[in-house]
């Protein structure tokens, strides 16, 4: 017996962490995990030349070639597992399986680049997985109001659009709880 639950081990969540080229997707997986992340960072080559679109983030030297994962322990009950996606569309094909039991996702969005949070918002809207839209603020970029992106990106009135800066571990927190809370108001109770 486990005394009443106490030794209970605790759920986990798998979260993804997705959106384009870019946008600071293993930025913000680093900043919120507890545990040193785990990356596939690689050094861009003259290959990707022409098929990465380097426009608004020319100072890239490195991209995500399978994925992000970090953890953070939310309480004694629950875990979350976060599952950063590559945001290059020749490395489409591994979303679906990053997406496999999945409780909802973070779509990360730029600004700068808004065009590019077009088909991660789909992919999710047509799978039905809640998400919501994180607005990762660069120093450079124009501030939107909120409804000013949900207008642009086309996003239904209950979808959660959070301001977030993907290298500050609250603002980053804040966004995977949102969406936590979206996946639980999502849940159809038994």
């Amino acid at each position: 017996m486990d005394g009443g639950g106490q030794n209970a081990a605790p759920i986990p969540v798998k979260l993804v962490v997705a959106g384009g080229f870019g946008v600071g997707k293993t930025t913000l997986v680093g900043a919120v995990s507890e545990i040193p992340p785990l990356t596939t960072e690689e050094e861009m080559t003259v290959a990707s030349e022409g098929v990465d679109d380097l426009t608004g983030v020319e100072r890239k030297t490195t991209t995500t070639v399978a994925l992000d994962f970090g953890r953070i322990t939310i309480s004694e009950q629950i875990v979350l597992y976060l599952f950063g996606a590559p945001g290059q569309d020749r490395f489409w094909p591994l979303w679906n399986d990053l997406a496999l039991g999945a409780a909802g996702a973070v779509v990360l969005v730029d600004t700068r680049k808004l065009d590019d949070g077009f088909a991660s918002i789909d992919f999710f809207e047509r799978r039905d997985i809640p998400f919501v839209v994180a607005v990762n603020v660069f120093d450079d970029a124009y501030h939107y109001e909120p409804e000013e992106l949900r207008e642009a990106l086309t996003i239904s009135p209950d979808v959660p659009i959070v301001m977030c800066d993907a290298r500050q571990r609250e603002s980053a927190k804040n966004a995977l709880l949102t969406l936590v809370r979206r996946a639980i108001e999502k849940t159809p109770s038994t």
